[in-house]
C-alpha cells in the first residue's frame, strides 16, 4: 500500500507535467506581477531563481523548467484570480513606475539612443561573479540559441543578434557568457584561442558600422577575474608588467595565441588587448579583450563598474556601447576612435574600368596619412616635438612662440560688497567642450603660412596678434549695442590664467573672432591657416549629446524640465540607478578623453625630446583641433560672464574650466541668475540639461571661503575647484 505522502508526491508530479502549457503569455505574466507590485527580484527570491531568469521568463526568452515552472504556474494562476485581465472597454493596469532591469531589451548600436529599463535599486548581494546561474534560464550554447531575436538591431543584422559585448565569468567549473538583455550562453571553449574562435564562429557578438564606409564593431569580452584563472591570466598585474602595459612575450597564453595564428597589436596583451588574424578581404577576424582587474576600466570614469556582478556590468557596458560605441580601450581612446568610425578616412571608389573598387580620401575626414611631423607650425606643437629638435634645450617658449589655448583657471578675492551676501554658488556648464565642438570649423589638412593676414573669421587656423588693446571696460553685447563693464572684476578672455595679454601672442580663431565681436580691430602679423576645412566633428557631437541626453533621461533628468524642477531632479539622480550613473560619467570622460587624445603626448618608450613619437603617425594626432575646440569652449565661456555682469552687475568670483562661481544672498542658482517669467537672460547662463546650459555645482557659505583663503594664506585660492563639497586637499604653495 502507498503511503499518503507518496501519493501526494504522485499527484504533484502529475500537475508539475500539466503545468507544462498551463503559462499564460510572456506579457501577461509581467503584467500580473505588476499588477501585484511585485519586483522580479521578490518573484526569484520566492522560486529560488535569478532575477534576470524572471525577466527572460517575461519576455519569453526562456521558459522555466521543472520544479520552478509548476510553482511558477501556481503563482500566476493566483495572481490571475486576483487580478483579471481588463477587459476591451476597461483601461489597462498603469505600467510600474520604475521598470524592472532586464524586462526589456537594451538597444544595440544605431545613430539614435533609446531609453533603457533600469532596476529598482541595485542589491550588492545579487548575483555575485563567482555565482553560476540557474538552469532554468541557461540557454545551451550559442548555436542552440532561441531562434527570436531581442532588439531591433539584431533584426536587422543577425551577425549580431546577442549584442555587442559579453562578460565572460566561471563559476563550478562552467564558463558563461553575460550578454545585454539578460541572456546568458554556456561557453564551450577551454583555452583563450578556442574563446576567441567560438566568439567568431558562434557568438553572434559584435555591432553594426555607424557610418557608411566605416568598418563593424568588433566583439568586445570583458573577463572576470575567475575567467582569467580559467584561462591561464594572471588575475592582477606584477608592478612591472603594470608598467609595461602588458604580459611579457614569453607568456604561456601568448604563446597559445601563437600556435595558434593569432596575433596581437603593438601595444601587447594588456588591459585591452586586440587579438586578430590578417583580413582576407573584406571579412576581419579581431576580438576585443577588457580586463577589469587589470585596471581596464579606470575608477575616475568608471567608477564601481569593474566590482560588479557579470550581469550588471554587462548592462552598463551594453548602454555605453548602444549609445556611444563598443569600447575600444580607454574613454579617451574610444572617444578619438568615434571620431573615426563616424567620419572613415577612407572609402570605397567608382568601379574602374574593370569593375574593381579601390580605396579612396573621403571627403570631409581627416584623411589616412598623418601630417609628416616636420610639416606642423612650430607653434602648434608641443614642447619636445621634432619640429623644435634645434631649440635650445632649457628654452621656455612665450605667447608670442607657442599657442596657449588651455580652459579657464582664474580666481580674484572678493569686493567688500561681495564679503556680505551669504552663500558662494558654483554653476557647472553641461558637456561643455563638447558643446563647444558643435558646429565648429576645423581644419582638414595642412596649414599654410601666410604673413600680415587679414583675419577671416571662418578660416581655421593660428594667428599672432597683439590683443593688449582690448579693453573690456567697454565691449560691445549687441550689434549696436557697448556697455561699460568694471573689468578689474573680470578675467581676460584670451589668457587661460586670465591676465591681460602685454603684446602679440598665438590664438586660434575663436579666440581672435571674439576680439572681433567685443568691437575691437584685429591685425594679426603672421598666421598658420588651414583652407581646407569642415565641420568634423558634428557628427561626434550629435553621438555624444544623444548619449547624454538619452541615459540622464532615464535617470529622471528631461531636457524640457523647467528650471526649478530641473535643480530638483538633479537632486540625488545618481543614487535612482548607480550603473546608468557611470554610464554618465563614462560619456563625459568620452568627450574630454577624445579631445585630449587629439595633443596625445609621449608615452615613455625611451622616448626623447626631438623624437617622434608613436601618436604622432595618426591622422588625428591634431593639437590644433583641440586648441580650436578649447578656445571655443572658453569663449562660449566668457560671453556668458560678460552678458550677465552687464544685465544683473554681478561677476564671478572664480572660473576653473567650466564651473563659476558667484557670491548670491541665497544657496541656489536661481537666487542669482536673472529669471524672468521663467525665461532666461538671452545669451546668458540658462538652467537645463542641454550641452551648453548649466546646472548646480555646488554651494558653500561666503564665511567658508574667506576662511579657507586665510587658512593658506591665499586670497586668490580658486575656490571653484571645492566648491562642490567644500573639502580642499590639494593646496600647494597657496593653490
Amino acid at each position: 500500500m502507498s503511503t499518503e505522502n507518496e501519493l501526494f508526491s504522485a499527484v504533484d508530479a502529475l500537475l508539475e507535467q500539466v503545468a507544462q502549457d498551463d503559462l499564460p503569455a510572456p506579457a501577461e505574466r509581467k503584467r500580473l506581477r505588476e499588477a501585484a507590485g511585485l519586483s522580479q527580484a521578490q518573484i526569484a527570491t520566492a522560486l529560488n531563481a535569478r532575477r534576470e531568469a524572471v525577466g527572460n521568463w517575461e519576455t519569453g526568452k526562456t521558459e522555466p523548467r521543472p520544479p520552478k515552472r509548476a510553482a511558477y504556474a501556481r503563482l500566476l494562476e493566483g495572481l490571475a484570480a486576483r487580478f483579471p485581465a481588463p477587459t476591451a472597454d476597461a483601461p489597462a493596469a498603469p505600467a510600474s513606475t520604475v521598470p524592472e532591469a532586464f524586462s526589456g531589451p537594451v538597444p544595440e548600436p544605431v545613430p539614435a539612443p533609446a531609453p533603457v529599463a533600469a532596476p529598482q535599486s541595485r542589491p550588492k548581494t545579487v548575483a555575485s561573479s563567482t555565482t553560476r546561474p540557474a538552469a532554468s534560464s541557461r540557454r545551451p550554447g550559442a548555436t542552440k540559441a532561441a531562434a527570436k531575436k531581442t532588439t531591433e538591431a539584431a533584426a536587422a543584422d543577425p551577425r549580431f543578434e546577442n549584442g555587442p559585448l559579453a562578460v565572460i565569468d566561471c563559476a563550478d567549473g562552467q564558463v558563461s557568457a553575460y550578454c545585454v538583455g539578460g541572456l546568458v550562453l554556456d561557453v564551450p571553449a577551454k583555452s583563450l584561442p578556442s574563446l576567441v574562435d567560438w566568439t567568431l564562429k558562434e557568438a553572434k557578438l559584435g555591432a553594426p558600422k555607424l557610418s557608411g564606409p566605416g568598418k563593424d564593431a568588433d566583439p568586445l569580452l570583458v573577463l572576470t577575474e575567475a575567467a582569467l584563472e580559467r584561462y591561464g591570466l594572471p588575475v592582477t598585474l606584477t608592478e612591472e608588467e603594470r608598467l609595461a602595459g602588458r604580459l611579457p612575450e614569453g607568456h604561456k597564453v601568448i604563446k597559445q595565441l601563437v600556435r595558434a595564428e593569432w596575433k596581437l597589436t603593438k601595444r601587447g596583451f594588456g588591459p585591452w588587448a586586440r587579438i586578430y588574424r590578417p583580413a582576407q578581404g573584406a571579412e576581419r577576424a579581431c576580438v576585443q579583450l577588457c580586463i577589469p582587474s587589470w585596471n581596464a576600466l579606470d575608477t575616475r570614469h568608471w567608477g564601481e563598474a569593474g566590482q560588479l556582478p557579470p550581469v550588471e556590468l554587462a548592462r552598463l557596458l551594453g548602454v555605453y556601447a548602444s549609445r556611444v560605441m563598443t569600447p575600444r580601450g580607454s574613454t579617451a581612446v574610444t572617444g578619438l576612435e568615434l571620431m573615426t568610425a563616424l567620419h572613415p578616412a577612407t572609402r570605397a571608389s567608382e568601379p574602374d574600368a574593370d569593375g574593381k573598387r579601390h580605396s579612396e580620401h573621403n571627403p570631409g575626414s581627416l584623411g589616412k596619412d598623418a601630417i609628416d611631423p616636420m610639416n606642423w607650425p612650430p607653434c602648434e606643437v608641443p614642447d619636445g616635438h621634432p619640429v623644435l629638435k634645434d631649440m635650445p634645450r632649457f628654452h621656455v617658449r612665450g605667447p608670442a612662440e607657442k599657442l596657449f589655448e588651455e580652459a579657464y583657471d582664474w580666481a580674484r578675492p572678493m569686493t567688500d560688497a561681495e564679503c556680505t551676501r551669504r552663500h558662494l554658488v558654483g554653476i557647472d556648464v553641461n558637456m561643455a567642450f563638447a558643446a563647444g565642438a558643435n558646429g565648429l570649423n576645423v581644419g582638414l589638412g595642412e596649414a599654410t603660412h601666410v604673413k600680415a593676414p587679414t583675419f577671416d573669421p571662418k578660416l581655421p587656423g593660428s594667428w599672432l596678434v597683439d590683443l593688449s588693446h582690448v579693453d573690456l571696460s567697454k565691449v560691445k553685447v549687441g550689434k549696436d549695442k557697448w556697455v561699460e563693464l568694471d573689468a578689474s572684476l573680470l578675467p581676460s578672455p584670451f589668457m587661460p590664467k586670465g591676465d591681460h595679454p602685454t603684446g602679440p601672442a598665438w590664438y586660434a580663431t575663436p579666440t581672435v573672432a571674439y576680439a572681433q565681436e567685443l568691437g575691437y580691430e584685429v591685425r594679426p602679423l603672421e598666421a598658420w591657416v588651414r583652407y581646407e576645412n569642415g565641420r568634423y566633428l558634428d557628427g561626434w557631437y550629435n553621438r555624444l549629446r544623444d548619449a547624454y541626453l538619452a541615459t540622464m533621461a532615464d535617470l529622471g533628468v528631461d531636457a524640457a524640465l523647467a528650471p526649478a524642477d530641473f535643480l530638483a531632479a538633479m537632486d540625488g539622480y545618481k543614487s535612482r540607478d548607480p550603473d546608468l550613473a557611470i554610464v554618465v560619467s563614462a560619456i563625459k570622460a568620452t568627450v574630454k578623453g577624445g579631445l585630449g587624445k587629439l595633443r596625445e603626448r609621449p608615452r615613455g618608450e625611451g622616448w626623447r625630446p626631438g623624437e617622434p613619437w608613436r601618436a604622432l603617425s595618426r591622422p588625428t594626432w591634431r593639437p590644433d583641433i583641440r586648441a580650436a575646440v578649447i578656445s571655443r569652449t572658453r569663449i562660449n565661456l566668457h560671453r556668458k560672464i560678460v552678458k550677465h555682469a552687464a544685465f544683473t552687475g554681478q561677476y564671478p568670483i572664480a572660473i576653473l574650466s567650466d564651473c563659476v562661481v558667484y557670491a548670491a544672498n541665497g544657496p541656489s542658482p536661481l537666487d542669482f541668475l536673472p529669471y524672468r517669467e521663467g525665461k532666461p537672460l538671452p545669451g546668458g547662463f540658462k538652467l537645463g540639461i542641454n550641452p551648453g546650459l548649466v546646472k548646480h555645482e555646488g554651494t558653500q557659505d561666503v564665511l567658508w571661503g574667506e576662511e579657507v583663503r586665510e587658512r593658506f594664506n591665499a586670497p586668490e585660492l580658486n575656490l571653484a575647484r571645492y566648491i562642490k563639497d567644500g573639502t580642499v586637499t590639494d593646496i600647494d604653495n597657496g593653490e
